[in-house]
This record gives structure tokens, C-alpha cells and sequence, in this order.
């Protein structure tokens, strides 16, 4: 009688949605003798890079964090630069994406990008490019793109509590699942894996709801020196995680 093949234990799970946070831009400009906006660069340069990796395994959605709002509070350069860089990548992507494939866009047929946050907050400029590129894309579905910009946590919780209280929605009507209805999130899946760089361990007032039952993955690198080997070690983890859901 022949051996069965042993079936392999290893898992292969990828999650549908990673929530990034790419912390440490500007630790790496410093300890570079550089400017911490050529960090903040280096650092947008990877988040695109980010988004092509997770398009090659698979992954469905992607939610990075660009600008919170604490990040209002930084010196008004810094942040004027951060504005400016964002609003800039947004329009070298639209470019690409009427290229005809030439120039490798982020912004490619299959994705579709949403910002999400206080958008008013923003420069009327910044304001009108992210309307064009959610309209650009709005009827990709088979890849998800979010930016969260001018975001924090509690404020999509109470902007959501603030939306309900206008619908007049009957409290004994309030449920977990009417209440994701309006957060910034809507209709999308729960976060699977949040990853964090720069050796933080903390959420920083980031998707405070959507990620209570998210697994936590933390890299010890600056953000511009997280690679794709890096990102393969934290899906590994991930797939050899058992999830229980608070169970």
C-alpha cells in the first residue's frame, strides 16, 4: 500500500484588507543629515510601491494613513509640504493613468481611490484633485485604494454618531451594523492586518472601530526601508496567526 502525501500544515491566508501605518519618515531624514521633507518623500515614494505589492498577492483593500488630524498641529512648512506633496502625486498619477499604460500608475482601471477624512480642512486645490480622481475611478471595483487625509479615529466615530442623530434614527434601531454604515469606511470589509513601522506599537488614533478584531503586525524599520521582503514577513505571520474573533 502506497503513502498517503502528507498534507502540509503551512497556512496560505492573505488578508483581504491591510490598514498601513508608515511611521518614521522623518526619524529616517534625520539620522541621514536630511531635510525631513526629502523623509516624507522617500516615504509617499514607498506607499506606491506598497500599493502594487498588495495588488500582486491579492489583497483587495488597502487603507494607509497619510495626514491625521494632530498632524495639523506639526510647523506650518511641514504640513504646507505634505499637502503639496499629496495633491502633487495625485496629479502625476492622473497623468500616467492617460498615458495608455506607459507611465505604471497606481491609478490603473482596476482601482478605485477613495480619501477619506475632514476634506474640507483641506487647500480648495488639493480639495478639487481628489474629487477628480474619486471620479476617475469611482467605477473600479476590483482593487481598493483609501488615503486617509485630515482622519482620526474619534472623528469617524462621532461624525458617524453625529449623522445618525440627523436621520433621526430610533435608538432601539442602532446596531453594529447600522452604525458601520456610517463610517468613512462604508461598505467595505473590516481590516485584517494593521501594519505599523518604526517600532511604534499603538493605533495613534487610526480606525479605532473598524480594527477592533484586526491582527497587529509592528516592523521595527523606518518606513522608506520597509521593503517587500519585509512585507512577505508580516504576511507570513499573519497566515500563521489563529484568528478568534474575541471568541
Amino acid at each position: 500500500m502506497k503513502n498517503k502525501k502528507k498534507t502540509s500544515s503551512k497556512k496560505n491566508i492573505m488578508p483581504v484588507h491591510v490598514i498601513l501605518l508608515p511611521d518614521g519618515n522623518r526619524r529616517w531624514a534625520r539620522e541621514r543629515g536630511l531635510p525631513t521633507i526629502q523623509g516624507h518623500l522617500a516615504g509617499f515614494e514607498n506607499i506606491k510601491r506598497f500599493c502594487r505589492w498588495c495588488q500582486k498577492r491579492g489583497i483587495k483593500v488597502l487603507t494607509a494613513f497619510g495626514f491625521s488630524t494632530e498632524n495639523w498641529n506639526r510647523p506650518k512648512k511641514e504640513v504646507k509640504y505634505l499637502l503639496e506633496l499629496l495633491e502633487h502625486g495625485f496629479r502625476e498619477e492622473m497623468k500616467k493613468y492617460f498615458s495608455n499604460g506607459k507611465g505604471n500608475s497606481i491609478l490603473t482601471k482596476k482601482v478605485r481611490v477613495r480619501v477619506i477624512g475632514q476634506k474640507e480642512r483641506l487647500p480648495k486645490s488639493l480639495q478639487e484633485v481628489i474629487r477628480k480622481v474619486e471620479e476617475l475611478t469611482k467605477n473600479n471595483k476590483e482593487y481598493f485604494l483609501n488615503l486617509a487625509v485630515s482622519y482620526s479615529g474619534r472623528w469617524d466615530i462621532l461624525n458617524a454618531v453625529k449623522e445618525i442623530i440627523k436621520k433621526k434614527v430610533s435608538p432601539s434601531q442602532i446596531t453594529e451594523r447600522l452604525f458601520e454604515k456610517y463610517l468613512s469606511t462604508s461598505g467595505l470589509p473590516a481590516p485584517d492586518l494593521v501594519i505599523r513601522t518604526s517600532g511604534e506599537k499603538r493605533f495613534s488614533n487610526f480606525l479605532l472601530w473598524q480594527s477592533a478584531y484586526a491582527e497587529l503586525y509592528f516592523s521595527e524599520k523606518y518606513w522608506p526601508d520597509f521593503g517587500e521582503k519585509d512585507f512577505d514577513k508580516a504576511l507570513k505571520e499573519y497566515a500563521n496567526r489563529q484568528r478568534r474573533f474575541g471568541r
